[in-house]
């Protein structure tokens, strides 16, 4: 049996990138994204199986989600648009993203909330962070969607900021079929090593793609250590709350290990 005690994260932010969404088989060259995009039912339905499981551990939730999937800034800047108005769009396809999120946990008898950062009182409260905090408290999941209503900002800062505003333990930055972070891109290096253990400055140093690096600093400032995980492998989410080795873990430490 499980109780309190042996959990180690006891509030996590979960950070979910919109193309993962998409699932494997949806998923297409970043320049077609926007006029493909699309949510696979059944990588949702894991997802929120695998936020469903740890929350009934008594895990506090909070989920940051992207909207690659819909609309990408980068893609509308490429069209013409004014970079600012296209990451508003962006923004916007957040928080479809968090609604569905949304009605898929509620199926599962999770109940959530959705902050925004972008005011939209019809669909979702606007972001305060003790409310956010009162939430979690109450064992409520709670999704921010809109960035952070800002435009020129990832939702990787986004992430991280909400992080250090709710007093997370730790990030759980999910990846689509890659289980943590490469001395290389193992998707096109066969060689490529995994890297267990590496600490912010080296993230930021060696350029790996963890998260950008405006959002690793604000988790180095905020001591907010970054798991990396492979979220396409079952139980996972609750795997890392409860402190096994999953993926890789960027922290503190003085040096990673290969």
């Amino acid at each position: 049996m499980i109780i309190v005690g042996d959990i180690k994260y006891k509030r996590v932010l979960l950070k979910l990138s919109g193309e993962a969404l998409m699932g494997s088989h949806l998923m297409v060259n970043a320049a077609s994204i926007a006029s493909r995009g699309n949510i696979d039912p059944e990588v949702i339905d894991r997802i929120a199986n695998e936020v469903a499981s740890a929350h009934k551990l008594g895990v506090q939730i909070a989920i940051v989600v992207g909207g690659g999937n819909y609309f990408r800034g980068s893609q509308g800047s490429a069209w013409g648009m004014d970079k600012a108005a296209a990451d508003y769009v962006g923004m916007l396809a957040t928080i479809m993203n968090c609604l569905i999120l949304q009605e898929v946990l509620k199926s599962k008898k999770v109940d959530t909330r959705v902050q925004t950062a972008i005011a939209m009182p019809a669909v979702a409260e606007p972001f305060i962070r003790q409310r956010a905090i009162r939430h979690l408290e109450k064992g409520r999941v709670v999704i921010f969607g809109g960035g952070t209503g800002n435009p020129l900002f990832t939702t990787d800062t986004a992430a991280a900021l909400r992080a250090a505003e709710i007093k997370a333990d730790v990030i759980l930055m999910a990846k689509n079929n890659v289980d943590g972070v490469y001395d290389d891109d193992p998707k096109s290096n066969t060689n490529a090593k995994k890297i267990d253990d590496i600490s912010f400055g080296e993230v930021i140093q060696r350029g790996l793609k963890v998260m950008d690096p405006a959002a690793v600093s604000v988790c180095q400032d905020n001591s907010i250590p970054i798991v990396v995980f492979d979220f396409a492998k079952s139980g996972s989410i609750e795997r890392i709350v409860l402190g096994q080795k999953i993926g890789t873990l960027v922290g503190s430490a003085v040096g990673g290990k290969k």
